[in-house]
């Protein structure tokens, strides 16, 4: 009795023992005598004791590896420095356990085999300037050549590329001399623009001032033929005022001596006096003193 009591909890003990619980995002490659028996996914699993063992664990996350600098040379024979990293995933775990020996290891040559022949096609400027189309190509071919593995590479990326120390001083100063070529490029184009401002500003000064100008002398000319028009317009209202008198002939001889008298301007030394006014004794003696005055 006591016997089959053992039997009984060493039995319950192997049985436990062999249940084995997969976690999310893993699978597990069971072998049966040595040879491949199956592939448990997550969950609950109970194992064949003495008969079936679990081979290999496989992570079905997504990996990261970070590959040491690899020296590669380009179409220019320029050697650098290039290191790479790598994600990829296992998508089939059978293939993973039983396709390729130490697969890192496989990735991590196949990714350097690549990089130098990708890189061999591609001078030194066109290297610094194409990381993108170096990844896509990169990733296409290891995807290719790592599907027989059970190995997905989703991205490749160029994470650094260290050229050479004389290729560096020299780039240095390229990008040195291009900013201060722009920098002098803007400076000139400020001087310019600064120029042009000026100019324009002392066009519109000038403009304004001709303007001004204009406005004035209008205004001056339209006083002056304001003035005329009243000064004409007082002589006309003054004839009329004259006329509506009815005045004398000898008024009349007396304004016309006084406008001879305004013509002469003490400066004549012979006037001209019409008959009508000769005729008039009274004015001998005036026209006498006048020319006297003028002699």
């Amino acid at each position: 009795m006591e016997l089959l009591i053992f039997l009984l909890i060493v039995l319950i003990i192997g049985v436990i023992a062999n249940i084995k619980i997969v976690p999310q995002a893993h699978a597990y490659i069971i072998e049966r005598f040595g040879g491949y028996s199956a592939t448990w996914g997550v969950g609950l699993h109970v194992k064949i004791p003495f008969i079936e063992k679990v081979a290999r664990r496989v992570n079905l996350k997504e990996h990261v590896v970070d590959f040491q600098p690899q020296p590669v040379i380009t179409k220019d024979n320029v050697t650098m420095q290039i290191d790479t990293v790598v994600f990829y995933q296992i998508t089939d775990p059978k293939l993973f356990a039983y396709g390729v020996e130490r697969p890192m290891l496989a990735i991590e040559n196949l990714t350097a085999t690549t990089l130098r022949n990708i890189i061999g096609e591609m001078e030194l400027d066109e290297t610094l300037t194409s990381r993108d189309i170096v990844n896509t190509k990169m990733r296409a071919i290891l995807d290719e050549a790592t599907d027989p593995w059970g190995i997905k590479i989703n991205r490749v990326e160029l994470k650094n590329i260290i050229p050479p120390r004389e290729i560096q001083d020299a780039m240095e100063k390229q990008m040195k001399a291009e900013r201060e070529r722009r920098e002098s490029i803007l400076k000139a184009e400020g001087e310019k623009k600064a120029a042009i401002l000026i100019a324009e500003g002392e066009k519109e000064s000038a403009i304004l001032r001709a303007e001004a100008e204009k406005q004035a002398a209008i205004k001056a000319a339209e006083g002056e033929a304001e003035a005329i028009l009243q000064v004409q317009t007082a002589i006309a209202e003054g004839i009329k005022k004259i006329n509506e008198a009815n005045p004398s002939e000898s008024y009349i001889a007396i304004k016309s001596l006084e406008s001879f008298e305004k013509a002469a301007d003490g400066k004549a030394t012979k006037i001209i006096i019409p008959s009508q006014i000769q005729g008039l004794a009274g004015l001998a003696t005036s026209v006498k003193e006048l020319m006297s005055e003028d002699k």
